[in-house]
């Protein structure tokens, strides 16, 4: 693609690279201060991208926690947090998910965007139309339709916060250009629950070396930065 968003992709693992285990309860990977870290890239970024099944399952409110990040965003002209994005094949969501409801303190609009198969749209801005933009990218959706829309509406840095199924579809594209790996001390050891890009179909081009670009240690966890491209990190 000629112009498209600097996708960085953000996720937690296991030391055995599990993203959760299969109890049906969330498993917190991140200490404070790695979600700390992820609020200050978070703040950094122009949207945030979470499939449908992580809405689902873990309904997170995608927001910029920090009150002093958020002035520093509304201090440059941007909105108090990023906007919020997903991708779903079926529409099936609920409108009173954190997603479409959650705001920053102080009630600042934050946008919300859903990218939805075209067989499915007039359906889907039928459902959601009062709580968020919708917009068609092929059928079923396409990474580089919905990257070339993005681009179009201004968005430039891209960050992805899985799930795995996500993650995977971006890096079999060739889509990612940063992946910020955190590394949790524990094991899972259950082949049901999720693995990180556990569903990819990886062609030749990603299945090489990337580059180390970092590697630090926030108290009982460890952050490694990857490369993925030849895009300068921005």
């Amino acid at each position: 693609m000629a112009e498209r968003p600097y996708v960085l992709l953000s996720v937690a693992t296991s030391i055995d690279g599990y993203i959760d285990d299969a109890t049906g309860a969330r498993l917190m990977l991140s200490n404070e201060a790695d979600l700390d870290r992820v609020d200050e890239v978070r703040s950094g970024c122009d949207a945030i991208l979470v499939g449908a099944g992580t809405i689902r399952r873990d309904d997170p409110a995608l927001l910029v926690r920090s009150a002093r990040r958020r002035a520093g965003r509304r201090a440059r002209g941007w909105p108090a947090s990023p906007v919020k994005v997903t991708l779903t094949g079926s529409g099936d969501l609920d409108p009173a998910a954190r997603f479409f409801t959650a705001h920053p303190a102080g009630q600042d609009e934050v946008g919300r965007l859903i990218y939805v198969p075209d067989s499915i749209a007039d359906q889907a801005r039928a459902r959601f139309g009062a709580v968020a933009s919708v917009a068609s990218a092929g059928d079923p959706v396409g990474l580089e339709a919905m990257l070339g829309d993005l681009a179009a509406r201004g968005i430039s840095r891209l960050m992805v916060e899985g799930g795995a199924m996500v993650h995977a579809e971006f890096l079999a594209a060739g889509l990612a250009d940063e992946l910020h790996l955190v590394i949790a001390p524990l094991f899972v050891g259950d082949p049901a629950a999720p693995r990180f890009a556990q569903h990819g179909g990886w062609p030749p081009v990603q299945v090489g070396r990337v580059r180390l670009a970092g590697a630090s240690q926030l108290g009982d966890v460890v952050l490694l930065r990857y490369l993925l491209g030849d895009r300068p990190a921005d």
